[in-house]
C-alpha cells in the first residue's frame, strides 16, 4: 500500500485553515502536517475538546486526515542562544520579557503541553478517516547553544562542544520523558542551526540522550544534500528513528562561484547562491534511492511535502509536487523476483 502523501502547512500559515483545507485536498493531498503558528493548530486552546473537534470536523469535510503536528518555532528556543529574532516566530507567552533563560524554560513547558495536546488530538480522529495505525508524532527542532561554533576558529575545545550536547540533553530529555508519559514521538527534522545537522552529530545527540526512545527524526534529505551528507545512508544508519518524512528538494553547484555553502548572506533565490530550494523532481535529490531505502527499512508513515521554491508560484508547484511523490513512491515486494525458479517451492 502506497504511503500516504500531506502537505507541512507550514509554509501556507498565512491562510487560514478554513481556507486553505479545500485547496490542498484540490491539489491532490491525502492530509496535513499541521503547524503550530497560524491558525492551523493552536496549543493553546488544545485543552478546549470542542477546539480539537472542530478542527477534525474541517479537515474531515475537505477528505484530508492528518498524521502529524508540528512545532519547529518554539522548539527552536529551547536551546538556542535567544536573541530579537527569537520574538518574531515564538508566541508573546513564551517570549514573556524575553529574558534568554525564561524564554527557554517556557519554550520547554510549551514543547510539553504540545505534546499533550498532539495525545489529545490525534485519540480524537473519526473512525474510518484514515487506516493508519502509527505512533503519534510532533516534529521540530530543537535549537542548539553550539551551533555559532560551527567553524572552529578561534579554536574550539572539545570541552565547549560537550558541553553544548550535555546542555541539549539536559533540556530535552523532561521533555522527552513528558513525550513518553502520553506515548508520542518527537521527531528533530536534522538541519542546519539544530543540536544535530547531519549523520554525525544525530548520533551524537542520540549518544547525549542516551538512547530515549522519543527521540527520533523528523527526515528531511534537502537539508542534508547540499552539505555534501549522504542523505540516502542517513535513513539507513537512523532505520529505527526515522519517524517521520518530508518529502522537500534542493539544488546545489548552481551559483556562479561567488556564494558558498555557508550562503554568502544572501538571499534565497539570489542567481549567486550555491544551493537553493527546489519543487519536488527540479533538484538534485534522487528520490527513487530514498523511496527504496524508506522501503527497506519498513517506514509506513506518511510522504509530508514541504514546499519551498522561491522562483514557482506555491500552488501550481504543490500541485506538481503531490504528483510527483506519488509517482515514485513504488510498493515494496513480498516476493522475490526469481522465485519462479526456486524449485524447492
Amino acid at each position: 500500500m502506497s504511503r500516504p502523501v500531506t502537505l507541512f502547512t507550514g509554509q501556507w500559515a498565512d491562510l487560514s485553515l478554513e481556507a486553505l483545507a479545500p485547496k490542498i485536498k484540490e491539489m491532490g493531498y491525502d492530509g496535513v502536517e499541521l503547524a503550530c503558528w497560524g491558525d492551523h493548530f493552536d496549543v493553546s486552546q488544545a485543552g478546549k475538546k470542542t477546539y480539537l473537534k472542530e478542527k477534525w470536523e474541517l479537515l474531515a469535510d475537505n477528505g484530508l486526515t492528518c498524521l502529524a503536528i508540528s512545532n519547529h518555532l518554539v522548539g527552536q528556543a529551547v536551546c538556542d542562544n535567544i536573541d530579537a529574532r527569537h520574538k518574531s516566530i515564538i508566541p508573546d507567552y513564551v517570549w514573556g520579557d524575553g529574558k534568554p533563560e525564561g524564554v527557554r524554560k517556557r519554550a520547554a513547558k510549551e514543547m510539553i503541553a504540545t505534546a499533550k495536546a498532539c495525545r489529545k488530538f490525534m485519540d480524537l480522529k473519526p473512525k474510518g478517516l484514515d487506516d493508519c495505525k502509527l505512533p503519534a508524532v510532533v516534529n521540530g527542532f530543537t535549537g542548539s547553544s553550539i551551533w555559532h561554533y560551527l567553524y572552529s576558529f578561534p579554536p574550539v575545545s572539545t570541552q565547549m562542544i560537550e558541553d553544548g550536547f550535555k546542555d541539549f540533553a539536559t533540556r530535552w530529555k523532561p521533555i522527552l520523558d513528558a513525550f513518553d508519559k502520553v506515548d508520542v514521538n518527537f521527531a528533530l527534522e536534522v538541519h542546519p542551526t539544530e543540536i544535530a545537522f547531519d549523520i554525525a552529530s544525530a548520533e551524537r545527540a542520540i549518544a547525549a540522550l542516551k538512547g530515549h526512545k522519543r527521540f527520533g527524526f523528523n527526515y528531511d534529505p534537502s537539508h542534508l544534500g547540499y552539505q555534501g551528507v549522504d542523505y540516502v545512508k542517513f535513513i539507513r544508519t537512523f532505520k529505527d528513528r526515522i519517524y517521520h518524512c518530508h518529502m522537500k528538494d534542493v539544488w546545489w553547484d548552481h551559483g556562479n562561484g561567488d556564494v558558498g555553502v555557508f550562503g554568502g548572506h544572501t538571499d534565497f533565490g539570489d542567481p549567486r547562491r550555491y544551493w537553493d530550494f527546489r519543487s519536488l523532481g527540479h533538484g538534485d535529490i534522487m528520490f527513487e534511492d530514498i523511496i527504496v531505502a524508506l522501503n527497506d527499512i519498513g517506514y509506513a508513515g506518511p510522504l509530508s511535502v514541504e514546499w519551498e521554491d522561491i522562483r514557482m508560484d506555491r500552488f501550481h508547484g504543490a500541485t506538481e509536487a503531490a504528483e510527483f511523490v506519488r509517482s515514485i513512491d513504488f510498493p515494496t515486494s513480498d516476493v522475490a523476483f526469481d522465485a519462479a525458479f526456486d524449485k524447492e517451492k
